[in-house]
């Protein structure tokens, strides 16, 4: 097993956002909506994975500290090394499926697996920045198919293998066609994680349901396969310098 994991080839609560922002948040009390109670359960779903560093991991004791000694402020600037919490943080969004038809795979950057919109699996993640998001990470999920999608497990892992959930404030956002965003913020201090699940999107009865995980695992992929029961065989998985 690598460092990275690549694929071998009832009524439902949610917390409403602020008006002025039209964002539902998924928390732990309140984890699920139905898209479909929300009319929202056609079109492209598009998921977005934006994050930045903790201030505090950036400088961010320097105004505390020239409180205490305002004298430090004339003296010059030292020159601070490279250290793990200046390290830069390489997330990426994937994606674990299941249709129908039995059929199971994953989306994600590592070898290539970039998924097809409009052919199965109804997934495609995409590195264009179209929509302002810092780190570029977005994926499309077609719903208009919907009736042969099972369930879509959307995750992030860390790339650069250096623990580092515990120094973003990450957050993963859904677009639906329709009505408001859905949020989740993955908060957690977890220092040793290296993925995450983030949410399951899945066919109850005749709804689709976004449910909130927000479950950290110190391994990969091939981690979240085996707590979500996926079966697939793993392997070593690389990025490419133009793997788009």
């Amino acid at each position: 097993m690598g460092l990275f994991d690549g694929l071998r080839r009832g009524d439902v609560q949610f917390d409403s956002g602020h008006a002025a922002t039209n964002a539902i948040e998924l928390t732990k009390r309140r984890a699920q909506i139905s898209l479909t109670k929300q009319d929202a359960a056609t079109g492209h779903l598009r998921v977005n994975l934006s994050w930045r560093m903790r201030t505090s991991d950036i400088g961010g004791n320097q105004r505390e500290s020239l409180l205490r000694h305002p004298f430090r402020a004339l003296k010059p600037p030292e020159i601070v090394g490279h250290s793990q919490s200046m390290v830069n943080v390489d997330l990426d969004l994937g994606c674990l499926y299941e249709l129908q038809d039995g059929s199971k795979g994953v989306v994600q950057p590592l070898g290539g697996y970039y998924g097809d919109v409009n052919a199965p699996p109804y997934v495609k993640l995409s590195g264009d920045d179209r929509f302002g998001s810092g780190s570029g990470e977005t994926m499309y999920i077609n719903l208009d198919h919907r009736d042969d999608i099972k369930r879509l497990l959307v995750f992030v892992y860390i790339y650069d293998q250096t623990p580092a959930f515990d120094r973003t404030h990450a957050s993963v956002t859904l677009y639906p066609s329709s009505g408001p965003r859905i949020e989740i913020h993955l908060d957690e201090r977890q220092p040793q994680a290296r993925s995450c699940a983030v949410v399951m999107i899945e066919k109850v009865k005749d709804e689709i349901v976004v449910r909130r995980e927000a479950k950290f695992v110190y391994g990969f992929q091939a981690e979240l396969d085996r707590l979500y029961g996926w079966g697939l065989q793993w392997g070593r998985g690389y990025k490419t310098k133009v793997d788009r």
